[in-house]
């Protein structure tokens, strides 16, 4: 968060006013802001080639390191880019997935301001015109992705204009838009095989310099591309006993401009089905029940093995995966991903 803008929201608490929310402004927001501690693109979604189905995740991180050094010196590590990439492979029941992790400079990771443009050695998520372009490739993993992925709606201002709160103190906030109902077009290679795919896909730009409140131990996150064109996001911010911190989202109906945020007591997250990993030993509730002012849905992930451990690169093992999104009935009315932090350990940013 800009100083300016956090000292207008503290400005406003003091008063008993309502502090005005920034404006984003694009295409510039698209891309890189230094001033930062933590950003990440976040691009999830589903691929298909005739009756076969996988998830994929995309994600680039930057993070301000607030070491002090000599920024005049080529080799200060006051920047790292960190990239994560995972194939749900759902016919073999198996997520692979890959990390990598650089400073940056020296042609090797960068995040570039103006536009999104994150380069991590060989990996990259661009956006040229409309359309960004994802690709990654990682020998360790077997897979590699060559995709084209186009919006087919206005960007959705997450919270109030892209202000999205993540806390009780005002500090505790994040910039957050995100782009539902992406399609994609593209290939999949897959133990030297590729194949054309299409599919859909969510995207998630989020940055901030003060974004889990200290009670949190991580979080529970949902981005759910609905059948109708519609877009439904949920999380919360969770304690250790599994209480609320923080929650909201927003839902979005198909063809409309205009969201619908939720606060955070119309949003609770009542975990179902557990599923225990054999590697790390963290339980994951593979099942949810999500109440929201735009209804209440179940949450079914189509893998119970979508545990990613990250700790070659950002520190972390968290699960993150391909789910259906169902109705009061049990009828399947969307899909997309969801994200469980701080359950094999206390998530740090």
């Amino acid at each position: 968060m800009h100083r300016r803008d956090l000292m207008i929201l503290l400005a406003g608490a003091a008063t008993g006013a309502r502090a005005a929310a920034p404006t984003l402004r694009f295409p510039a927001d698209f891309g890189a802001h230094p001033q930062s501690r933590t950003e990440w693109w976040y691009v999830t979604g589903s691929l298909q080639a005739e009756a076969r189905l996988w998830g994929f995740q995309v994600t680039f991180f930057r993070s301000n390191t607030g070491l002090q050094t000599d920024r005049s010196s080529r080799f200060a590590a006051s920047e790292l880019v960190f990239a994560h990439a995972a194939l749900t492979d759902l016919a073999a029941q198996r997520l692979r997935h890959d990390q990598r992790v650089a400073r940056s400079g020296f042609g090797i990771a960068q995040a570039e301001l103006g536009d999104t443009d994150v380069v991590l050695r060989d990996w990259r998520l661009k956006r040229v015109g409309k359309t960004y372009q994802a690709t990654v490739a990682s020998d360790t993993a077997g897979f590699a992705l060559d995709l084209h992925i186009a919006p087919t709606q206005p960007l959705l201002l997450q919270g109030e204009a892209g202000l999205s709160r993540k806390g009780p103190a005002p500090e505790q906030t994040s910039r957050y838009y995100s782009e539902p109902q992406l399609t994609v077009q593209g290939s999949l290679s897959l133990a030297g095989r590729s194949v054309a795919v299409t599919g859909r896909a969510w995207l998630d730009h989020e940055w901030s310099d003060a974004f889990m409140p200290p009670q949190a131990v991580g979080w529970d996150w949902i981005g759910m591309n609905l059948d109708d064109g519609g877009a439904l996001t949920a999380f919360r911010l969770r304690r250790a006993d599994g209480t609320n911190v923080y929650a909201g989202g927003s839902f979005r109906r198909g063809g409309s401009a205009a969201a619908r945020s939720f606060a955070p007591d119309e949003v609770s997250f009542t975990p179902g089905r557990v599923w225990q990993s054999a590697a790390s030993k963290a339980r994951y509730p593979v099942q949810w029940r999500v109440a929201t002012p735009a209804g209440t849905f179940s949450v079914t992930a189509l893998l119970d093995d979508q545990e990613l451990d990250s700790r070659g690169s950002t520190g972390s093992i968290y699960w993150e995966g391909l789910s259906d999104l169902l109705d009061e009935r049990g009828e399947r009315i969307g899909r997309g991903y969801l994200e469980m932090t701080g359950y094999a350990a206390t998530l740090r940013l």
